[in-house]
């Protein structure tokens, strides 16, 4: 899938992350369990949990504004970390609680491969103009 933003040379790269389905109403991204991901035991890392969560919201909500007029950073994101996932890969899909003129919420929810729930994840984000 050909993206709209930059990739190459982020973090979203370095762990792996990919773009599964790209809209202003639903994200899905994958990212493995593997060496970039893990903690100490084996599992995936919590961190990295955030990080898959937070990208899903942040670039959903860019896809709703004008990114030549405005950008988007997140103000708060919690989770709920449910279950241990182990070597493999995750799915994060995202879908909107509010898109509004200076804000967006998101509700991520990661499942394993076999779609068991492995975080849940709510982030706020603000939209800001650009100078």
């Amino acid at each position: 899938m050909k993206l709209p933003f930059r990739y190459e040379g982020t973090l979203v790269a370095r762990l792996g992350i990919e773009f599964k389905a790209l809209g202003k109403e639903r994200m899905v991204l994958t990212m493995p369990v593997d060496e970039r991901t893990m903690q100490y035991e084996g599992a995936l890392h919590g961190g990295a949990s955030l990080t898959l969560a937070e990208t899903a919201a942040g670039i959903g909500t860019w896809m709703n504004i004008d990114p030549g007029k405005q950008t988007v950073v997140a103000l708060e994101i919690n989770a709920n970390h449910i279950r241990a996932a182990g070597p493999g890969t995750v799915t994060a899909t995202a879908l909107p609680c509010h898109i509004g003129r200076t804000t967006a919420v998101w509700e991520v929810r990661i499942t394993d491969e076999k779609e068991k729930l492995i975080c849940v994840s709510r982030c706020t984000l603000a939209i800001v103009d650009k100078k």
